[in-house]
């Protein structure tokens, strides 16, 4: 079966809710020294981490992703948690003289957020690279927000090795200087970053919107409750947002969209519909408060599908295992 690694942030996840408007709050002239504290009416605690969470949907769409991490003592039942949905922990570096990373995040009624990361036992995973947890060479590694300098190491270890990877910074564009970001561009099989983080990567980098396409076989920037747009072989595919019965929160929806597309692109499966497949996980994860606490069927999956979209059956394949196909 394909080997694929998911590096990235393995965290607890802190969810708000302000039962108002962040931007009601904000004096244009005054941002310069802002201090504002929210009452907020709710808050949970959910499994989380960037990687984490898309190795979580991929496996409930019927994937063993590895999951590539450094982790604390407390991570035992999340551990127990991720092996009983079928993610791979093999690959979890677990120190015992820190705590697993944390994730706090406000939303307002508009959706706003307003988040701050803990890195715990993140910060340490600077200091582990592919070979000393994988015995062997996976098909693809996708490199999400962690660690910035382990981001760096992983791409710069991936390009000497032949690897093919995914470069996902994402939430890390801000920490990132425009020097790194260039290098994790750099040989980089595809690269997933929504709207706002695409146009601070062109900010830094200097880079327009058409070297990337020039640069990355495969370039996605998602756009919320707009979409997404697939970048490939000069053409765009406008991916639409998939229809909700309701969104409660919208943490770590990019997250399952990143899952449902390496799914799709894993079992050989057109880009457009990929994209779809996206669309439809990160749906899961809005109708749910938490990121990982959706859950379906990969029948449930198709079905649903196919009251709003036509896939002329090619996801029926999602239904055969193991799947050795090959990377387009």
């Amino acid at each position: 079966m394909r080997e694929i690694v998911i590096s990235g942030s393995i965290a607890y996840d802190y969810l708000m809710r302000f039962p108002g408007r962040f931007t009601e709050y904000l004096i244009p002239d005054q941002l310069h020294q802002v201090s504002l504290s929210f009452l907020v009416d709710e808050m949970t605690k959910h499994w989380g981490g960037v990687a984490a969470n898309i190795a979580f949907t991929m496996a409930l769409l019927g994937m063993k992703p590895k999951l590539m991490g450094t982790v604390g003592r407390d991570f035992g039942d999340y551990r127990l948690w991720l092996e009983g949905v079928g993610v791979d922990c093999s690959t979890v570096s677990e120190l015992t003289d820190v705590f697993t990373a944390s994730f706090f995040v406000n939303t307002d009624l508009d959706n706003n957020q307003i988040a701050s990361f803990y890195g715990g036992a993140m910060n340490y995973a600077r200091n582990f690279r592919l070979e000393h947890v994988f015995d062997g060479t996976p098909d693809l590694v996708v490199i999400s927000p962690n660690d910035p300098l382990a981001m760096v190491n992983l791409a710069e270890e991936c390009r000497s090795r032949g690897i093919r990877f995914i470069y996902d910074p994402s939430q890390q564009v801000p920490r990132l200087d425009g020097a790194d970001l260039r290098r994790g561009i750099e040989g980089s099989y595809a690269m997933v970053v929504n709207g706002y983080e695409s146009e601070v990567i062109f900010e830094k980098t200097g880079l327009t919107l058409a070297d990337l396409r020039k640069e990355i076989e495969i370039l996605i920037i998602t756009r919320g409750k707009q979409g997404s747009h697939i970048y490939t072989n000069g053409d765009v595919i406008e991916i639409p947002a998939f229809p909700a019965r309701m969104i409660k929160d919208p943490t770590g929806g990019g997250d399952a969209y990143r899952a449902g597309f390496l799914c799709g692109l894993a079992h050989g499966i057109p880009l457009d519909v990929a994209g779809m497949m996206g669309s439809l996980s990160a749906t899961y994860v809005l109708e749910n408060v938490g990121t990982q606490s959706h859950k379906f069927t990969i029948e449930e999956f198709i079905s649903r599908y196919r009251l709003h979209f036509d896939d002329n059956g090619v996801l029926d394949r999602l239904l055969q295992k193991p799947y050795l196909g090959t990377l387009p």
